[in-house]
């Protein structure tokens, strides 16, 4: 937590500000990445196995709807879109090279709360068909550095708004393993390499999350059936505001049936095989895609120089943390 800290906007500039940058950001990724706006679920079946399973230990917020009986197991507001998305892209017959982005709602009750971690979660989410011969690492770093790219030139239009931002963010985008990081240094915490490395390379994409390391511990828990474990990764940002590094974009190209099975196994869960989800995977009937969550309040953070997430969000937050906010001058909304 800051302890020393002035917001270069007020509240009001603040909500203005916001409101450019969810208009300009995704103006700017839907021409790099060749993107449709799609109107998302907030909430599933949880039979269809269409809700994202993060690290497989967070409580899905579920609620019983009684005007559909046929719901056994009620709703389940999603944690993410990510398996979601790419049924959506095999129903509306998206070409290869083209995709969605939706604005993404959720709520994971289960979160660590802190400057960066909220219950409330906004993304924008998107996900685009690609081809067998475009499933691969040199595809997956392209497209980084087309959002680094929208990234920064809504910070420059931000920043023209409001002169007084201080924000400054590379465009050069450094490429590293989380094995690499582990052979870097191996004695400190995957969260403690990532601030390690972002120190160096002020902006950069951690590859390849999910799988044991050499260590036999995974550098992060990443559910097994959606990214390929070998081709996705997070995309962080030096903040100068926090002093560390910020992760903005987790995404990764998707599972292919091959990956789908072994990555199942491997995790334990090889039941998941039988949800309909899955069973189109494996047998063919869904594209090959690739795709990802841009967070929207995390984004703003970055580009507005703000200390705490709780500044472009409304949520809710104890009162131990209510307190040292106040303290140390940072406005919750």
């Amino acid at each position: 937590m800051k302890q020393t800290y002035r917001p270069a906007l007020s509240l009001y500039e603040t909500q203005s500000a916001i409101g450019m940058i969810k208009q300009c950001f995704p103006a700017h990724l839907t021409r790099q990445l060749r993107l449709t706006r799609a109107t998302a679920p907030l909430f599933v079946d949880p039979t269809t196995g269409l809700n994202d399973d993060l690290n497989g230990v967070e409580r899905p917020v579920s609620f019983d709807i009684p005007a559909i009986p046929e719901l056994e197991k009620g709703a389940q507001v999603v944690h993410s879109l990510a398996k979601w998305k790419r049924q959506a892209l095999g129903r509306f017959g998206f070409a290869p090279d083209t995709g969605l982005y939706a604005d993404m709602n959720a709520i994971r009750r289960d979160e660590e709360l802190d400057e960066l971690h909220s219950v409330y979660v906004d993304q924008w989410d998107w996900e685009k068909v690609i081809t067998r011969e475009t499933r691969t690492e040199e595809y997956l770093k392209d497209t980084v550095r087309s959002i680094v790219s929208a990234i920064c030139a809504t910070l420059e239009e931000v920043k023209k708004a409001y002169p007084q931002l201080c924000v400054n963010l590379s465009e050069h985008v450094s490429f590293v393993t989380t094995q690499q990081l582990e052979d870097l240094w191996p004695d400190l915490t995957p969260r403690q390499r990532e601030n390690a490395y972002l120190e160096q390379h002020p902006t950069a994409f951690i590859m390849q999350i999910g799988a044991p390391l050499a260590s036999g511990k995974p550098h992060d828990g990443r559910a097994p059936d959606y990214d390929d474990w070998s081709l996705n990764g997070d995309l962080l940002f030096w903040d100068d505001v926090l002093g560390c590094a910020l992760e903005v974009s987790s995404m990764g190209i998707r599972v292919d049936a091959e990956a789908m099975e072994r990555q199942c196994k491997a995790a334990g869960c090889p039941h998941r095989l039988e949800l309909p989800f899955h069973k189109a995977v494996l047998d063919g009937t869904l594209p090959l895609t690739m795709g990802g969550g841009i967070g929207q309040s995390r984004l703003c953070m970055l580009l507005l120089g703000k200390a705490h997430i709780g500044e472009v969000q409304a949520s809710l937050w104890p009162k131990a943390i209510r307190e040292q906010c106040e303290a140390a001058g940072i406005p919750l909304l």
